[in-house]
């Protein structure tokens, strides 16, 4: 079995050990109360998330699968576009502070919309408004909210805590889709953006509740430094981060566009409602949970674990195009959850561990554009193919784009292995000649 699906850690002795190791990082204060407000938070955004892709998809258009795409462009492009300004604010500010002030301003913005949905005199054109100013508050915040969790648990707990963490958000997705599903079908989109405002609450409780004195905080960069470019020659120094980030783009831009994928293969492929439409959307989160747990009870994560990931991702993707059913369909959901979770995580725990403190914030300025920002670009074209020939193809390039993030990666570990073995056979026959002496 790969060891990315193995459940027993890696010199642990039984599942007692893997239990205790995967949720480490709730034994402090400031994490415990970081994860309730998380969860909280996390629930109502998966409630918006369905809810706004439901207004757009049936309310707004006649099942526009490509209006979709141009939603999740608007709302997850900026992080490409605002890189700069956001991953400087994560590396010179107080992150807590930034996170109060991110918090508060999607809270307005929520319940801006619910307002509008609400009054009956919300179109489509306004919902591209809202979604394009959430993308640029969210370009800040979540560079600082990555980086924020290394100051909650230090560099030693936070490949746990990272895991944690996403799994947190992705249990939140067991909840709010259903949630999402009956209040749309009962009362409405309009009380689902409100429900949200109010969620956001969580994180801005548990912001001002923590204790001080117990974080560790991160070294911040000097108000002279350079900015995202110097990031982005740090990441050049380092081919394997390079390779990383280049799998990430690969399957974020064409694999990730779940809403695209779930939405119109519930409504043109089954013909269901949004009940079935939550449904599948949890179904796909009890796979990213249990992939989140499962990188949890993990140590620091390798390139050939994301090769792993990519390829099943890739493979499993393909599979579920071929779903003739509502029930093998959201088996393969399941799955791809695992996958997804397991290869986003490591990535992330990855690329933060490679980094200085004082450049973090810059360089997940990069990921998380490459993360978010990246699959809006895929959106239109994966919306366009679901439009044109049929969800069962979307599916398809979400497929190929994991075989072809493994493709890419093997070749580098080749690579990698080739000019190991060629050093070490230059090595050898420099000592066979007496060139230089042998190493004591």
């Amino acid at each position: 079995m790969p060891s990315f699906l193995s459940f027993r850690p890696s010199g642990g002795p039984g599942w007692r050990s893997w239990l205790a190791r995967t949720f480490d990082s709730l034994r402090g204060y400031n994490f415990r109360i970081w994860a309730a407000g998380v969860l909280v938070s996390s629930v109502g955004t998966w409630m918006q998330r369905i809810a706004q892709d439901w207004l757009v998809l049936v309310d707004l258009t006649h099942h526009s699968g490509a209006a979709v795409g141009v939603v999740m462009s608007l709302q997850f492009g900026p992080p490409i576009l605002l890189m700069p300004l956001a991953g400087a604010a994560a590396d010179r500010c107080e992150r807590r502070r930034l996170l109060m002030f991110t918090q508060s301003a999607m809270a307005l913005l929520a319940l801006g919309l619910g307002v509008l949905t609400l009054a009956g005199s919300v179109s489509l054109w306004q919902v591209y408004a809202f979604a394009a100013a959430l993308g640029c508050v969210s370009s800040f915040d979540s560079p600082a909210r990555q980086t924020f969790v290394a100051e909650l648990v230090g560099d030693r707990g936070l490949p746990n805590a990272v895991a944690l963490n996403s799994t947190l958000f992705n249990a939140a997705r067991l909840i709010g889709p259903a949630v999402a599903g009956l209040m749309i079908a009962a009362v409405g989109t309009g009380w689902v953006f409100v429900a949200n405002a109010l969620s956001y609450l969580g994180v801005i409780a548990a912001l001002a509740g923590m204790r001080g004195g117990e974080l560790q905080p991160v070294p911040r960069a000097g108000a002279g430094s350079a900015g995202i470019a110097q990031g982005f020659r740090y990441i050049g120094g380092q081919p394997e981060l390079v390779v990383a980030l280049s799998m990430l783009f690969l399957v974020g831009t064409y694999g990730l566009n779940f809403p695209i994928f779930i939405a119109t293969m519930s409504v043109r492929t089954f013909d269901g409602g949004p009940g079935l439409y939550g449904a599948l959307s949890s179904a796909m989160a009890v796979g990213a949970v249990a992939g989140g747990l499962l990188v949890a009870g993990r140590k620091r994560p390798h390139l050939v674990s994301l090769r792993l990931s990519a390829l099943a991702f890739g493979l499993v993707c393909g599979l579920a195009a071929l779903m003739p059913g509502v029930w093998s369909f959201a088996l393969c959901l399941a799955l791809l959850g695992v996958l997804a979770q397991v290869f986003t995580t490591s990535t992330n725990s990855l690329v933060q561990l490679s980094t200085d403190g004082a450049m973090r914030g810059r360089v997940m300025a990069i990921y998380m554009g490459i993360f978010l920002g990246c699959t809006p670009l895929g959106a239109p074209l994966v919306g366009w193919v679901a439009d044109a020939f049929g969800p069962r193809w979307a599916l398809a390039v979400g497929a190929a784009s994991g075989v072809a993030a493994a493709a890419l990666a093997t070749w580098y570990l080749r690579r990698a292995k080739r000019r190991r073995v060629a050093a070490a056979a230059v090595d050898a026959a420099a000592r066979s000649a007496g060139t230089f002496p042998p190493c004591a």
